[in-house]
């Protein structure tokens, strides 16, 4: 089995978890934040809307500088509404989606580097990328938006079973 096959299911049940968070999103709270040290309500969604899409240069760049010498940084998505950060994230899986499809074991096993200001922050095969920055780094964040809902007494969708709010 090819590792895009066997990829593909889990981006798919991950992502179709994410988008039942997103669609939660109460508009008059994209400011709210737990603690101020916290990203905002909106800060977070728009992040875990535009996690996705890193799966496009993950697979078809060497590499990703979110500083580059001489270059514009890299600026996190804005987004202001439910319908705008889930049209972001439909579009994104789809990208995504098109992406690991497309990609052969040989492509997923190429070094790929995170660079900050031409400084090498990490460098893994494209596949565990895939795996840790996409995947697992939207499952962390869903959970995050998850008590941040909890908090604004947003009924908490079920994951992987039944939520308190979802029986």
């Amino acid at each position: 089995m090819r590792m895009n096959e066997m990829l593909l299911p889990e981006f798919d049940q991950e992502m179709a978890i994410s988008r039942k968070f997103l669609d939660r999103l109460p508009d008059d709270k994209f400011a709210w934040k737990p603690h101020e040290k916290s990203m905002s309500l909106g800060q977070l969604a728009a992040h875990l809307a535009d996690m996705p899409g890193w799966a496009v240069p993950t697979i078809q760049q060497d590499s990703l500088d979110l500083a580059p010498p001489g270059g514009p940084a890299f600026q996190p998505t804005k987004t202001s509404s439910r319908g705008e950060t889930l049209n972001l994230f439909d579009k994104n899986i789809a990208t995504a989606r098109n992406a690991i499809a497309s990609a052969t074991d040989e492509e997923f096993m190429k070094p790929w580097s995170l660079l900050m200001g031409g400084q090498v922050i990490f460098t893994m095969p494209r596949i565990g990328v895939v795996r840790s920055m996409i995947l697992n780094h939207n499952v962390h964040h869903r959970a995050q938006l998850g008590v941040y809902l909890r908090l604004n007494n947003v009924p908490v969708p079920a994951t992987y079973g039944p939520s308190a709010d979802e029986s």
